[in-house]
Protein backbone atom coordinates (compact mmCIF):
# COMPACT_ATOMS: atom_id res chain seq x y z
CA UNK A 1 0.00 0.00 0.00
CA UNK A 2 2.84 2.18 0.70
CA UNK A 3 4.46 1.66 -2.29
CA UNK A 4 1.12 2.52 -4.19
CA UNK A 5 0.58 5.47 -2.19
CA UNK A 6 4.56 7.12 -3.14
CA UNK A 7 3.89 5.83 -7.01
CA UNK A 8 0.54 8.08 -6.21
CA UNK A 9 2.25 11.14 -4.93
CA UNK A 10 5.18 10.62 -7.74
CA UNK A 11 3.05 10.82 -10.49
CA UNK A 12 1.32 13.73 -9.01
CA UNK A 13 4.46 15.55 -8.95
CA UNK A 14 5.56 14.64 -12.25
CA UNK A 15 2.24 16.01 -13.66
CA UNK A 16 2.48 19.10 -11.41
CA UNK A 17 6.17 20.25 -12.82
CA UNK A 18 4.86 18.96 -16.19
CA UNK A 19 1.75 21.43 -16.08
CA UNK A 20 4.46 24.32 -14.73
CA UNK A 21 6.19 23.86 -18.03
CA UNK A 22 3.26 23.49 -20.13
CA UNK A 23 1.42 26.96 -19.05
CA UNK A 24 4.95 28.46 -18.96
CA UNK A 25 5.53 27.31 -22.68
CA UNK A 26 1.89 28.43 -23.58
CA UNK A 27 1.83 31.96 -22.05
CA UNK A 28 5.52 32.85 -23.75
CA UNK A 29 4.77 31.38 -26.78
CA UNK A 30 1.47 32.93 -27.04
CA UNK A 31 3.37 35.84 -25.94
CA UNK A 32 5.37 35.86 -28.80
CA UNK A 33 2.93 35.09 -31.30
CA UNK A 34 0.62 38.27 -30.25
CA UNK A 35 3.73 40.23 -30.26
CA UNK A 36 3.86 39.52 -34.22
CA UNK A 37 -0.06 40.33 -34.21
CA UNK A 38 -0.20 43.17 -32.39
CA UNK A 39 2.95 44.69 -34.01
CA UNK A 40 1.11 44.82 -37.06
CA UNK A 41 -2.10 46.59 -35.47
CA UNK A 42 -0.08 49.16 -34.41
CA UNK A 43 1.65 49.81 -36.95
CA UNK A 44 -1.07 49.42 -39.57
CA UNK A 45 -2.59 52.60 -37.71
CA UNK A 46 0.67 55.36 -37.17
CA UNK A 47 2.33 53.94 -40.65
CA UNK A 48 0.53 52.01 -43.34
CA UNK A 49 -2.19 54.61 -44.79
CA UNK A 50 1.01 56.99 -44.96
CA UNK A 51 3.81 54.30 -46.68
CA UNK A 52 1.29 51.87 -48.79
CA UNK A 53 -1.75 54.38 -49.92
CA UNK A 54 0.14 57.85 -49.87
CA UNK A 55 -2.16 59.20 -53.02
CA UNK A 56 -5.56 58.46 -51.50
CA UNK A 57 -7.41 61.20 -48.98
CA UNK A 58 -6.28 60.68 -45.63
CA UNK A 59 -9.71 59.13 -44.74
CA UNK A 60 -9.52 56.65 -47.65
CA UNK A 61 -6.04 56.04 -46.60
CA UNK A 62 -7.05 54.96 -43.45
CA UNK A 63 -9.69 52.57 -44.78
CA UNK A 64 -7.62 51.11 -47.11
CA UNK A 65 -4.62 50.05 -44.47
CA UNK A 66 -7.37 48.85 -42.18
CA UNK A 67 -8.92 46.82 -44.91
CA UNK A 68 -5.09 45.10 -45.35
CA UNK A 69 -5.43 44.84 -41.30
CA UNK A 70 -8.43 42.92 -41.78
CA UNK A 71 -7.36 40.08 -44.33
CA UNK A 72 -5.40 38.76 -40.82
CA UNK A 73 -8.54 38.24 -39.22
CA UNK A 74 -10.04 36.79 -42.50
CA UNK A 75 -7.25 34.45 -42.13
CA UNK A 76 -7.45 32.90 -38.60
CA UNK A 77 -10.87 30.44 -38.93
CA UNK A 78 -8.63 28.91 -42.06
CA UNK A 79 -5.93 28.69 -39.79
CA UNK A 80 -7.85 27.33 -37.06
CA UNK A 81 -9.30 24.48 -39.26
CA UNK A 82 -5.59 23.70 -40.48
CA UNK A 83 -4.06 23.79 -37.41
CA UNK A 84 -7.50 22.43 -35.31
CA UNK A 85 -7.04 18.96 -37.48
CA UNK A 86 -3.81 18.58 -36.91
CA UNK A 87 -3.45 19.45 -33.51
CA UNK A 88 -6.41 16.79 -33.30
CA UNK A 89 -4.90 14.14 -35.38
CA UNK A 90 -1.00 14.48 -34.81
CA UNK A 91 -1.22 16.31 -31.20
CA UNK A 92 -1.13 19.73 -29.59
CA UNK A 93 2.83 20.27 -29.35
CA UNK A 94 3.41 20.01 -33.48
CA UNK A 95 0.77 22.05 -34.55
CA UNK A 96 1.86 24.54 -32.52
CA UNK A 97 5.84 24.65 -33.29
CA UNK A 98 4.41 25.04 -36.82
CA UNK A 99 2.25 28.10 -35.92
CA UNK A 100 4.83 29.80 -34.19
CA UNK A 101 7.40 29.19 -37.16
CA UNK A 102 4.77 30.35 -39.73
CA UNK A 103 3.98 33.35 -37.82
CA UNK A 104 7.99 34.38 -37.04
CA UNK A 105 8.77 34.09 -40.69
CA UNK A 106 5.54 36.11 -41.74
CA UNK A 107 6.22 38.68 -39.74
CA UNK A 108 10.48 39.37 -40.21
CA UNK A 109 9.32 39.34 -44.05
CA UNK A 110 6.94 42.29 -42.78
CA UNK A 111 10.31 44.28 -42.34
CA UNK A 112 11.95 43.95 -45.88
CA UNK A 113 8.23 45.13 -47.70
CA UNK A 114 9.45 48.54 -49.59
CA UNK A 115 6.79 51.23 -49.64
CA UNK A 116 4.64 52.36 -52.62
CA UNK A 117 7.41 55.03 -53.78
CA UNK A 118 9.84 52.43 -54.73
CA UNK A 119 7.57 49.62 -55.91
CA UNK A 120 3.75 50.97 -56.24
CA UNK A 121 0.99 49.10 -55.31
CA UNK A 122 2.80 45.56 -55.68
CA UNK A 123 4.07 46.79 -51.48
CA UNK A 124 0.40 46.81 -50.52
CA UNK A 125 -0.12 43.28 -52.43
CA UNK A 126 3.07 41.92 -50.56
CA UNK A 127 1.95 43.35 -47.09
CA UNK A 128 -1.57 41.80 -47.62
CA UNK A 129 0.04 37.92 -48.40
CA UNK A 130 1.97 38.64 -45.26
CA UNK A 131 -0.94 39.52 -43.30
CA UNK A 132 -2.75 37.00 -44.57
CA UNK A 133 0.14 34.43 -43.35
CA UNK A 134 0.19 35.85 -40.09
CA UNK A 135 -3.55 35.12 -39.49
CA UNK A 136 -3.37 31.47 -40.31
CA UNK A 137 -0.37 31.13 -37.85
CA UNK A 138 -2.28 32.90 -35.06
CA UNK A 139 -5.64 31.39 -36.21
CA UNK A 140 -3.96 27.77 -34.92
CA UNK A 141 -2.38 28.97 -32.25
CA UNK A 142 -4.67 30.07 -29.48
CA UNK A 143 -6.60 25.88 -29.19
CA UNK A 144 -3.59 24.57 -28.88
CA UNK A 145 -2.15 26.92 -25.76
CA UNK A 146 -4.94 26.89 -24.28
CA UNK A 147 -5.21 22.74 -24.92
CA UNK A 148 -1.25 22.58 -23.71
CA UNK A 149 -1.78 24.09 -20.83
CA UNK A 150 -5.33 22.73 -19.48
CA UNK A 151 -5.14 19.36 -20.44
CA UNK A 152 -1.94 19.07 -18.06
CA UNK A 153 -4.71 20.13 -15.02
CA UNK A 154 -4.58 17.52 -12.26
CA UNK A 155 -7.81 18.64 -10.91
CA UNK A 156 -11.13 20.26 -12.29
CA UNK A 157 -11.54 23.24 -9.64
CA UNK A 158 -8.89 25.36 -11.46
CA UNK A 159 -9.22 25.10 -15.32
CA UNK A 160 -10.23 28.69 -15.46
CA UNK A 161 -7.51 30.17 -13.45
CA UNK A 162 -4.69 27.64 -15.29
CA UNK A 163 -6.51 28.22 -19.10
CA UNK A 164 -5.86 31.96 -18.48
CA UNK A 165 -2.27 31.63 -18.66
CA UNK A 166 -2.31 31.10 -22.22
CA UNK A 167 -4.67 34.02 -22.61
CA UNK A 168 -2.19 36.31 -20.10
CA UNK A 169 -0.16 36.26 -23.66
CA UNK A 170 -2.64 38.50 -25.21
CA UNK A 171 -1.58 41.49 -23.22
CA UNK A 172 2.13 40.30 -22.87
CA UNK A 173 2.47 40.46 -26.92
CA UNK A 174 0.50 43.79 -26.42
CA UNK A 175 2.89 45.37 -23.80
CA UNK A 176 5.94 44.16 -26.19
CA UNK A 177 4.93 45.44 -29.46
CA UNK A 178 3.70 48.58 -28.07
CA UNK A 179 7.02 49.23 -26.02
CA UNK A 180 9.15 48.00 -29.46
CA UNK A 181 6.75 50.60 -31.42
CA UNK A 182 7.52 53.08 -29.03
CA UNK A 183 11.55 52.26 -28.68
CA UNK A 184 11.88 52.31 -32.78
CA UNK A 185 9.69 56.05 -32.65
CA UNK A 186 12.54 57.37 -30.00
CA UNK A 187 15.45 55.90 -31.88
CA UNK A 188 14.11 57.20 -35.14
CA UNK A 189 12.49 59.96 -34.46
CA UNK A 190 11.79 62.16 -37.43
CA UNK A 191 12.51 59.27 -39.44
CA UNK A 192 10.21 56.56 -37.86
CA UNK A 193 8.20 56.26 -41.33
CA UNK A 194 11.02 55.97 -43.53
CA UNK A 195 12.98 53.25 -40.99
CA UNK A 196 12.19 53.38 -37.40
CA UNK A 197 9.36 51.56 -37.71
CA UNK A 198 11.06 48.14 -39.27
CA UNK A 199 13.34 47.50 -36.57
CA UNK A 200 10.62 46.03 -34.05
CA UNK A 201 9.55 43.77 -36.99
CA UNK A 202 12.99 42.37 -37.37
CA UNK A 203 13.73 42.05 -33.61
CA UNK A 204 10.66 39.26 -33.83
CA UNK A 205 12.87 37.02 -35.61
CA UNK A 206 15.04 36.81 -31.95
CA UNK A 207 11.92 36.25 -30.16
CA UNK A 208 10.80 33.44 -32.47
CA UNK A 209 14.11 31.63 -31.59
CA UNK A 210 12.95 32.24 -28.13
CA UNK A 211 9.96 30.47 -28.38
CA UNK A 212 10.50 27.73 -30.77
CA UNK A 213 13.37 26.95 -27.94
CA UNK A 214 10.85 26.59 -24.98
CA UNK A 215 8.25 24.61 -27.17
CA UNK A 216 10.62 21.81 -28.35
CA UNK A 217 11.03 20.98 -25.02
CA UNK A 218 7.54 20.37 -23.58
CA UNK A 219 5.99 16.69 -23.71
CA UNK A 220 2.43 16.54 -25.95
CA UNK A 221 -0.62 16.20 -23.17
CA UNK A 222 -1.74 13.05 -21.27
CA UNK A 223 -5.04 13.52 -22.71
CA UNK A 224 -4.03 13.36 -26.21
CA UNK A 225 -1.72 10.68 -25.35
CA UNK A 226 -4.43 8.80 -23.65
CA UNK A 227 -6.78 9.47 -27.02
CA UNK A 228 -3.89 7.91 -28.98
CA UNK A 229 -3.57 4.72 -26.80
CA UNK A 230 -7.13 4.34 -26.88
CA UNK A 231 -7.55 4.52 -30.20
CA UNK A 232 -10.36 7.37 -30.58
CA UNK A 233 -8.32 10.13 -32.57
CA UNK A 234 -10.87 11.48 -35.11
CA UNK A 235 -9.64 10.89 -38.66
CA UNK A 236 -11.57 14.15 -39.75
CA UNK A 237 -12.14 16.24 -36.71
CA UNK A 238 -12.89 19.69 -38.12
CA UNK A 239 -15.66 17.89 -40.03
CA UNK A 240 -16.87 15.58 -37.31
CA UNK A 241 -16.87 19.13 -34.82
CA UNK A 242 -18.96 20.37 -37.55
CA UNK A 243 -21.64 18.06 -38.02
CA UNK A 244 -22.00 16.71 -33.98
CA UNK A 245 -21.27 20.59 -32.50
CA UNK A 246 -22.56 23.47 -35.10
CA UNK A 247 -24.50 24.48 -31.81
CA UNK A 248 -21.44 25.09 -29.82
CA UNK A 249 -19.21 26.56 -32.52
CA UNK A 250 -21.56 29.35 -33.39
CA UNK A 251 -22.46 30.35 -29.59
CA UNK A 252 -18.46 30.47 -28.74
CA UNK A 253 -18.04 32.54 -31.61
CA UNK A 254 -20.92 34.92 -31.02
CA UNK A 255 -20.11 35.35 -27.38
CA UNK A 256 -16.86 37.00 -28.64
CA UNK A 257 -18.68 39.27 -29.82
CA UNK A 258 -18.32 42.02 -26.97
CA UNK A 259 -14.70 40.99 -25.95
CA UNK A 260 -12.85 40.70 -29.61
CA UNK A 261 -14.56 43.72 -31.82
CA UNK A 262 -14.01 46.97 -28.69
CA UNK A 263 -10.76 45.25 -28.24
CA UNK A 264 -9.41 45.98 -31.15
CA UNK A 265 -10.87 49.85 -31.49
CA UNK A 266 -9.30 50.14 -28.24
CA UNK A 267 -6.16 49.05 -29.34
CA UNK A 268 -5.78 49.65 -33.05
CA UNK A 269 -8.38 52.34 -34.01
CA UNK A 270 -7.16 54.55 -31.29
CA UNK A 271 -4.09 55.26 -32.86
CA UNK A 272 -5.56 56.50 -36.26
CA UNK A 273 -8.17 58.33 -34.10
CA UNK A 274 -6.38 59.43 -31.46
CA UNK A 275 -3.29 60.96 -33.58
CA UNK A 276 -5.41 61.69 -37.31
CA UNK A 277 -8.70 63.51 -35.06
CA UNK A 278 -7.49 64.22 -31.20
CA UNK A 279 -4.16 65.43 -32.90
CA UNK A 280 -2.31 63.27 -29.80
CA UNK A 281 0.83 62.92 -29.66
CA UNK A 282 1.65 59.20 -30.93
CA UNK A 283 4.16 58.69 -28.31
CA UNK A 284 1.37 59.47 -25.83
CA UNK A 285 -1.05 56.92 -26.79
CA UNK A 286 1.74 53.93 -27.04
CA UNK A 287 2.48 54.42 -23.04
CA UNK A 288 -1.34 54.82 -22.59
CA UNK A 289 -1.51 51.38 -24.32
CA UNK A 290 1.07 50.02 -22.56
CA UNK A 291 -0.42 51.14 -19.39
CA UNK A 292 -3.58 49.20 -20.18
CA UNK A 293 -1.35 46.16 -21.00
CA UNK A 294 -0.35 46.05 -17.90
CA UNK A 295 -2.88 46.14 -15.50
CA UNK A 296 -4.10 43.04 -17.53
CA UNK A 297 -1.23 41.13 -16.75
CA UNK A 298 -2.83 40.94 -13.14
CA UNK A 299 -6.99 41.28 -14.80
CA UNK A 300 -6.69 38.12 -16.58
CA UNK A 301 -5.48 35.09 -14.45
CA UNK A 302 -7.64 36.83 -11.88
CA UNK A 303 -11.08 36.78 -13.31
CA UNK A 304 -9.94 33.43 -14.89
CA UNK A 305 -9.47 32.44 -11.40
CA UNK A 306 -13.30 33.78 -9.77
CA UNK A 307 -14.51 31.95 -12.90
CA UNK A 308 -13.99 28.92 -11.05
CA UNK A 309 -15.32 30.10 -7.66
CA UNK A 310 -18.46 31.94 -9.12
CA UNK A 311 -18.47 30.22 -12.96
CA UNK A 312 -17.72 30.94 -16.10
CA UNK A 313 -21.02 32.14 -17.54
CA UNK A 314 -21.40 34.58 -14.99
CA UNK A 315 -18.30 36.05 -14.82
CA UNK A 316 -18.37 36.47 -18.60
CA UNK A 317 -21.43 38.25 -18.83
CA UNK A 318 -20.65 40.24 -16.07
CA UNK A 319 -17.74 41.75 -18.29
CA UNK A 320 -19.75 41.91 -21.59
CA UNK A 321 -22.28 44.09 -19.79
CA UNK A 322 -20.01 46.19 -18.28
CA UNK A 323 -17.85 47.02 -22.15
CA UNK A 324 -21.54 47.76 -23.39
CA UNK A 325 -21.71 51.01 -20.66
CA UNK A 326 -17.34 51.39 -21.32
CA UNK A 327 -17.51 52.41 -24.60
CA UNK A 328 -19.43 55.63 -24.06
CA UNK A 329 -17.56 56.18 -21.27
CA UNK A 330 -14.24 56.09 -23.11
CA UNK A 331 -15.27 58.11 -25.87
CA UNK A 332 -16.79 60.79 -23.59
CA UNK A 333 -13.11 61.08 -22.08
CA UNK A 334 -10.81 60.71 -24.86
CA UNK A 335 -13.02 63.80 -26.87
CA UNK A 336 -12.47 66.21 -23.91
CA UNK A 337 -9.15 66.59 -25.35
CA UNK A 338 -8.06 66.60 -22.24
CA UNK A 339 -4.81 64.78 -21.72
CA UNK A 340 -5.28 63.18 -18.44
CA UNK A 341 -8.86 62.21 -18.94
CA UNK A 342 -7.59 60.47 -22.25
CA UNK A 343 -5.06 58.10 -20.71
CA UNK A 344 -7.11 57.35 -17.95
CA UNK A 345 -9.50 56.02 -20.40
CA UNK A 346 -7.01 54.51 -22.56
CA UNK A 347 -5.50 52.72 -19.78
CA UNK A 348 -8.92 51.54 -17.94
CA UNK A 349 -9.86 50.31 -21.80
CA UNK A 350 -9.16 46.36 -21.43
CA UNK A 351 -10.32 46.07 -18.03
CA UNK A 352 -13.96 45.35 -19.65
CA UNK A 353 -12.31 43.14 -21.78
CA UNK A 354 -10.61 41.52 -19.09
CA UNK A 355 -13.13 40.20 -17.04
CA UNK A 356 -14.15 38.16 -20.06
CA UNK A 357 -10.83 37.07 -21.33
CA UNK A 358 -9.51 35.18 -18.39
CA UNK A 359 -12.62 33.03 -18.07
CA UNK A 360 -13.02 32.54 -22.08
CA UNK A 361 -10.70 30.05 -22.82
CA UNK A 362 -11.95 27.38 -20.14
CA UNK A 363 -15.58 28.29 -21.58
CA UNK A 364 -15.02 27.98 -24.82
CA UNK A 365 -12.76 24.17 -24.47
CA UNK A 366 -15.21 22.66 -22.70
CA UNK A 367 -17.98 23.51 -24.83
CA UNK A 368 -16.21 20.44 -27.00
CA UNK A 369 -14.94 17.16 -26.12
CA UNK A 370 -11.32 15.86 -26.14
CA UNK A 371 -10.70 14.32 -29.24
CA UNK A 372 -12.38 17.38 -30.91
CA UNK A 373 -11.19 19.96 -28.57
CA UNK A 374 -8.08 21.62 -30.64
CA UNK A 375 -10.94 21.83 -33.69
CA UNK A 376 -13.65 22.94 -31.92
CA UNK A 377 -12.27 25.39 -29.88
CA UNK A 378 -10.07 26.84 -32.68
CA UNK A 379 -12.95 27.22 -34.70
CA UNK A 380 -15.40 29.04 -32.08
CA UNK A 381 -12.58 31.18 -30.92
CA UNK A 382 -11.30 32.28 -34.50
CA UNK A 383 -14.71 32.65 -35.98
CA UNK A 384 -15.34 35.69 -34.56
CA UNK A 385 -12.71 37.43 -36.36
CA UNK A 386 -14.98 37.59 -39.24
CA UNK A 387 -17.59 39.27 -37.76
CA UNK A 388 -15.94 41.20 -34.73
CA UNK A 389 -12.08 41.58 -34.59
CA UNK A 390 -11.35 42.18 -38.18
CA UNK A 391 -14.23 44.38 -39.47
CA UNK A 392 -14.13 46.33 -35.75
CA UNK A 393 -11.28 49.56 -36.79
CA UNK A 394 -13.10 49.56 -40.59
CA UNK A 395 -16.99 49.79 -39.13
CA UNK A 396 -15.30 52.74 -36.67
CA UNK A 397 -13.17 54.33 -39.39
CA UNK A 398 -16.74 54.17 -41.52
CA UNK A 399 -19.09 55.37 -39.00
CA UNK A 400 -16.84 58.22 -37.78
CA UNK A 401 -16.83 59.05 -41.47
CA UNK A 402 -20.29 59.17 -41.99
CA UNK A 403 -21.10 60.83 -39.09
CA UNK A 404 -18.10 63.17 -37.85
CA UNK A 405 -18.24 61.58 -33.97
CA UNK A 406 -17.65 59.05 -31.79
CA UNK A 407 -20.89 57.86 -30.57
CA UNK A 408 -21.94 55.85 -33.13
CA UNK A 409 -18.92 53.63 -32.25
CA UNK A 410 -19.68 53.40 -28.53
CA UNK A 411 -23.03 52.14 -29.98
CA UNK A 412 -21.90 49.82 -31.96
CA UNK A 413 -19.94 48.64 -28.99
CA UNK A 414 -23.47 48.38 -27.26
CA UNK A 415 -24.79 46.11 -29.74
CA UNK A 416 -21.40 43.46 -29.63
CA UNK A 417 -22.47 43.47 -25.56
CA UNK A 418 -26.25 43.07 -26.29
CA UNK A 419 -24.86 39.88 -29.26
CA UNK A 420 -22.42 38.29 -26.43
CA UNK A 421 -24.81 38.36 -23.79
CA UNK A 422 -27.48 36.68 -25.50
CA UNK A 423 -24.87 34.33 -27.01
CA UNK A 424 -23.16 33.23 -23.40
CA UNK A 425 -26.60 32.82 -21.80
CA UNK A 426 -27.55 30.23 -24.51
CA UNK A 427 -24.03 28.17 -23.74
CA UNK A 428 -24.28 25.27 -21.21
CA UNK A 429 -21.67 26.33 -18.18
CA UNK A 430 -19.40 23.48 -17.69
CA UNK A 431 -17.44 25.55 -15.03
CA UNK A 432 -15.63 22.46 -12.73
CA UNK A 433 -17.58 19.36 -14.49
CA UNK A 434 -15.64 16.56 -15.76
CA UNK A 435 -14.79 17.16 -19.44
CA UNK A 436 -13.47 13.82 -20.67
CA UNK A 437 -15.31 11.86 -23.78
CA UNK A 438 -17.58 10.59 -21.16
CA UNK A 439 -18.49 13.24 -18.85
CA UNK A 440 -18.91 16.39 -21.32
CA UNK A 441 -22.66 17.00 -21.80
CA UNK A 442 -22.93 20.22 -23.73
Amino acid sequence: MAIVQNASALDRAYQGRQLKRAVLASAIGTAIEWYDFFLYSSITGLVFAKLYFPRADPFVGTLEAFSVYAVGFLARPIGAAIFGHYGDRLGRKAALIATLLLMGIATFLVALVPGYERIGIWGAVILTFLRFVQGIGVGGEWGGSVLLSMEWAQTNKHRGFIASWPQFGVPAGLFLATLAVLGASAISGTHFLTWGWRVPFLFSILLIALGLYIRLGILETPVFRRLVTERKVERAPVLAVMRQHPRAIILTALCRMAEQAPFYVFTAFVYAYGTGVLQLKRDFLLMSVVGASMLSFVAIPLFGHLSDRFGRKRIYMMGAALTGVWGFAYFAALDTKVVWLAAVAIVLSLIPHDVMYGPQAALIAESFPARLRYSGASLGYQLSSLIAGGPAPLIASSLLGRYRSATPIAIFILGCSIVSLLATAMLTDNTNKDISEEGLRP
